[in-house]
Order: C-alpha cells, then sequence, then structure tokens
C-alpha cells in the first residue's frame, strides 16, 4: 500500500508542475502567491510536492487549484 501512495503522490506533484509551467510559473513564482494567500510554503517545500517528496494538504490543494485556475480532475488524475 505505501508504494501506491508515494507513486499517487509523484503523479499528482508532476501534475501540479506541469500545470504551473503551462501557467508561465516558476515554482518561486507560486509560491510566493500561496504567501500571499495565507499558505506558508516555501519554493523548497514546492519543489518536494512536485516529485512527491511532501505530502499536500488540503488547504494547500484547494489553494493551488484556484491560483492555477483548474480543476481538481486535472490535478488529481493519476
Amino acid at each position: 500500500m505505501e508504494m501506491m501512495n508515494k507513486k499517487i503522490e509523484r503523479m499528482v506533484g508532476r501534475n501540479i508542475c506541469r500545470i504551473r509551467e503551462e501557467c508561465g510559473l516558476t515554482q518561486e513564482q507560486l509560491a510566493a502567491r500561496l504567501q500571499t494567500n495565507d499558505c506558508e510554503i516555501t519554493r523548497s517545500a514546492l519543489a518536494k510536492m512536485e516529485v512527491g517528496l511532501r505530502h499536500i494538504y488540503p488547504d494547500e490543494l484547494i489553494l493551488i487549484k484556484k491560483l492555477l485556475n483548474t480543476s481538481y480532475d486535472e490535478i488529481l488524475t493519476v
């Protein structure tokens, strides 16, 4: 079961990375936008999210969806 969770986290992270890049944003820019919306996240933490090394909390997911103007389906498709 642990391997499946890691695989899902990597896929979700890759989706966030792809969508972020399609929006023309750097990790630094997205992290700054998250921070200005009361989400305490660093660029380093975002980078770890995008490669599946850090869990994504529900409040972060909600805000990332909003800031990237995308859908949950687009982010969560594995």
